[in-house]
């Protein structure tokens, strides 16, 4: 798994972004503090209040210069579907072939339901140089993050980039 300090891994996917367009992390980094907030399932009780309360938080991420995306295994159809029934503003990334939470190490298993290789519940901030600079995993999907520890972290990313 990677950890704070690491170099983020970067990743080409298909974006829900209420159409479906290709996004490419390190082709972002300009919108850094990148906020990226794993979940296992879109349409899940926990997952939609997770994105739910991103999107009530989003203006402090959004005030800080902050682009926040959730990923998931689901499909790019399945996450636009998702973030209109959920009015989500935020784009949803899809990574269905499973390569982005197998490079962050934030893969599991629900293997009592037969249902393998979602996203543990994990949270990374990716500052513009590339690098993650607060990260949160969670082995139990029924955790949610701590959102004000979250929004501190992008702030701080913000706050060191512009001191460089």
């Amino acid at each position: 798994m990677v950890s704070q300090g690491d170099d983020a891994p970067d990743f080409t996917a298909p974006l829900a972004d209420g159409d479906v367009s290709e996004f490419t992390l390190s082709e972002n980094l300009d919108d850094a503090p990148v906020v990226l907030a794993f979940f296992p399932g879109a349409f899940t009780s926990v997952c939609t209040e997770e994105l739910c309360t991103f999107e009530s938080e989003l203006a402090a991420f959004e005030d800080v210069g902050a682009t926040v995306l959730g990923v998931s295994v689901d499909s790019p159809f399945a996450l636009n579907e998702f973030r209109d029934r959920e009015g989500l503003s935020f784009g949803l990334v899809s990574d269905t072939n499973k390569e982005i939470i197998d490079d962050y190490g934030v893969e599991m298993d629900f293997a009592d339901l037969g249902y393998y290789g979602v996203a543990k519940r994990a949270v990374f901030v990716v500052d513009d140089e590339g690098q993650i600079v607060y990260e949160w995993v969670s082995d139990d999907p029924g955790v949610e993050p701590d959102y004000a520890e979250v929004t501190a972290a992008a702030v701080e990313a913000t706050t060191v980039e512009a001191a460089d």
